[in-house]
């Protein structure tokens, strides 16, 4: 019914830059707060970042800046811009939002994405 799709990431050598997409399709009514978060193996997904609706945003210490999230509402998606990449960035990346669908137009549900490898290494 909503998919998120991620795409941008790779490997990059330190000091490197990547940009993240995170496409919202399906019957969205509209799209609220939206994150990205990534995960080392064996490791619990850890917030890096996100924007509120009215572009509000916040970011964890390690990624400030550094990294800028961003997002197009005429297109439903979202952007992480990451600069001076660090090998301790290296993780999989996810996306995440709270939509609201055409199913359920009273309540906000929650989305992820697929995940993308991002590695940074030289």
């Amino acid at each position: 019914q909503v998919q998120l799709v991620e795409s941008g990431g790779g490997l990059v050598q330190p000091g490197g830059s990547l940009r993240l997409s995170c496409a919202v399709s399906g019957s969205i009514v509209s799209i609220a707060n939206m994150a990205w978060y990534r995960q080392l193996p064996g490791n619990a997904r850890d917030l890096i970042t996100l924007t509120t609706s009215t572009g509000d945003t916040k970011y964890a210490d390690s990624v400030k800046g550094r990294f800028t999230i961003s997002r197009d509402n005429a297109k439903n998606t979202m952007y992480l811009q990451m600069n001076s990449l660090k090998p301790e960035d290296t993780a999989v990346y996810y996306c995440k939002a709270y939509v609201r669908t055409n199913r359920d137009r009273e309540n906000y549900s929650e989305y992820w994405g697929q995940g993308t490898q991002v590695t940074v290494s030289s």
